[in-house]
């Protein structure tokens, strides 16, 4: 009788386990047009969870301080969308950028990134 019932509890609780969240987006990699130093380049990438569960983003490692990241406040549910917003301090930087952002987060990976890439053109 306990194996029949342990059996059962496997069987209904299995699918909830199974459960994962999918961080999707279309756009991984941003490529800026050349820009002169000192200018505010700004982004929003577009975020898709295509799990069966929520989809939770704990935080961000940046490559640079220049690199301010604003993520979504609550969990993005399986099938909705959510933006990051990225904006990226041109000042003090100078020729091919190549920024890497690192998110934290509860898939099957744990770690996803995005990017985007921008030739700066210096300051006389």
């Amino acid at each position: 009788m306990k194996i029949v019932l342990i059996a059962i509890l496997i069987l209904i609780t299995a699918p909830v386990f199974l459960q994962r969240a999918v961080f999707y987006a279309p756009i991984k990699t941003v490529r800026f047009p050349k820009t002169i130093e000192g200018e505010k380049l700004n982004y929003r990438f577009t975020i898709k969870n295509n799990g069966d569960a929520p989809l939770t983003i704990y935080g961000f490692e940046a490559e640079c301080t220049c690199t301010d990241v604003h993520l979504p406040n609550l969990p993005i549910q399986p099938n909705e969308t959510a933006f990051i917003e990225v904006s990226f301090d041109t000042r003090g930087k100078y020729f091919y950028q190549d920024r890497v952002i690192y998110f934290a987060t509860n898939t099957k990976r744990k770690r996803e990134k995005l990017r985007f890439k921008v030739f700066v053109i210096p300051k006389d």
